[in-house]
């Protein structure tokens, strides 16, 4: 502890905008571009362009600064598109800067893309002795370990199989489970709980935890907020490219969901990650009151309305058998979900453009920040999906109408559920003059 595992100086990283290749030059067109590419550029200066560069480049990080020390476990958020898998990717060695330094002290681990060196003919075993080697283990360390990796995993039966005929969720589960058996001395980690089912998503958070009480040094990249304020005591914003705000992670998160509801929610046209055929897509999600004002956040305990404007690919055409599902999540845990179709029945004959409305008459939150998921089916298809779309963002309230509430979720859970209590004294206790406990 205290002496430096990861140093940042400036580091930047720019990549260049719709540049199109034109195949392979030959010697003399390499020189002879080196050469005259200092003469173009006087040129542009001369006739005011000196902003050619600026149209079609975009830093991806830009003066980063900062240190970790030796058992520091150090959370990384933003947006999509802030420059945190970049910046992962340049502390990896996987791409190289274009500005700026990196310097890391020790063996490092990364875990920036789930199934890294896995080959499809080979089967699972071999891919496990492969994917190590890769990252740099010893045969005798996966020796060692092959045991508690297949366990983990859960595809014991099928570990003499080739991985080509793995489900998904068994191809996913082994390569992360080979990657987080790693021991170095930093890890780097870029949104591994977005993999897998749910219930191997808290299997692979529990590891996380294990790896960060090690002792070693820990980035973790990631959208989900309740695993960066469980494993991260300190955090770095990132956004548009550059840091800004470092501090405890609580704070951190705060500042992100501030950033996040003071955004346009265009946001969700630029998510890579959703799916779906795109016959109808969200817009827009937001929460609001009953008077329809918009809620930055949601007392416990209080009426709320989920909203989901939409809009369908073709406007002259109209879609029926749509069904609307809203999942309600603290990390990994899936807490409750919203589904259109099991309350109410499928939307039919909808118009072009229109709005979602869930309604809830009593928010049954804990105090906290939550992940809101959502997924629409036309026609019985996926239409969209995004998971972590939205914060959710829930204040105090009082639900019990008491007065009182416990805050605590790691002794009592997120979930509340109304209820009431009564005491059945015992009779032959008052007949014998015993105390009345009304």
């Amino acid at each position: 502890m205290g002496s430096l595992a990861i140093s940042v100086e400036n580091l930047g990283k720019k990549y260049r905008l719709g540049g199109l290749s034109s195949g392979y030059s030959t010697i003399r067109e390499t020189l002879t571009d080196a050469f005259l590419s200092p003469l173009r550029r006087l040129r542009a200066l001369g006739r005011g362009q000196g902003a050619i560069e600026a149209a079609d480049t975009f830093w991806a990080l830009r003066n980063v600064s900062f240190d970790v020390n030796h058992g520091e476990v150090v959370g990384i958020i933003g947006r999509n598109g802030a420059g945190k898998t970049t910046l992962l990717k340049v502390l990896s060695r996987v791409t190289t800067p274009t500005e700026g330094w990196a310097k890391l002290f020790g063996r490092v681990g990364s875990l920036l893309e789930v199934g890294v060196g896995f080959h499809q003919e080979l089967t699972g075993r071999e891919n496990v002795y492969l994917s190590g080697a890769i990252m740099g283990m010893k045969k005798r360390e996966i020796d060692r370990k092959f045991d508690e990796i297949l366990a983990f995993s859960g595809v014991e039966d099928f570990i003499d199989t080739p991985v080509k005929r793995y489900s998904s969720g068994m191809y996913t589960r082994l390569a992360f489970s080979v990657a987080a058996h790693m021991e170095p001395e930093i890890l780097i980690v870029d949104e591994v709980l977005a993999v897998g089912d749910m219930a191997f998503q808290e299997k692979c958070l529990g590891k996380m935890s294990d790896v960060a009480k090690a002792g070693r040094t820990v980035l973790f990249v990631s959208h989900n907020m309740s695993a960066i304020s469980q494993l991260c005591p300190t955090s770095i914003l990132l956004e548009e490219g550059r840091i800004k705000y470092r501090g405890p992670s609580p704070e951190t998160i705060g500042r992100y969901i501030n950033l996040m509801q003071n955004t346009k929610f265009s946001q969700f046209d630029r998510r890579q990650d959703r799916r779906g055929n795109g016959v109808l897509r969200v817009k827009r999600l937001y929460l609001e009151d009953e008077s329809g004002r918009e809620l930055d956040v949601v007392p416990c305990g209080g009426k709320v309305r989920l909203v989901l404007e939409y809009a369908g690919a073709d406007p002259q055409k109209t879609l029926s058998e749509v069904a609307v599902h809203i999942l309600v999540a603290n990390g990994a845990t899936r807490l409750f979900s919203l589904l259109s179709d099991v309350s109410g029945g499928l939307f039919q004959n909808l118009p072009p453009t229109g709005r979602f409305v869930c309604n809830l008459d009593r928010l049954p939150l804990m105090p906290g920040n939550y992940d809101l998921h959502f997924l629409v089916f036309a026609g019985r298809q996926l239409a969209d999906k995004i998971f972590f779309a939205w914060p959710l963002v829930v204040g105090d309230g009082d639900f019990f109408g008491t007065g009182r509430l416990s805050n605590n979720r790691d002794i009592h859970g997120s979930l509340l559920v109304p209820h009431a209590w009564t005491l059945d004294a015992d009779r032959r206790g008052q007949e014998d003059g015993g105390e009345d406990y009304r």
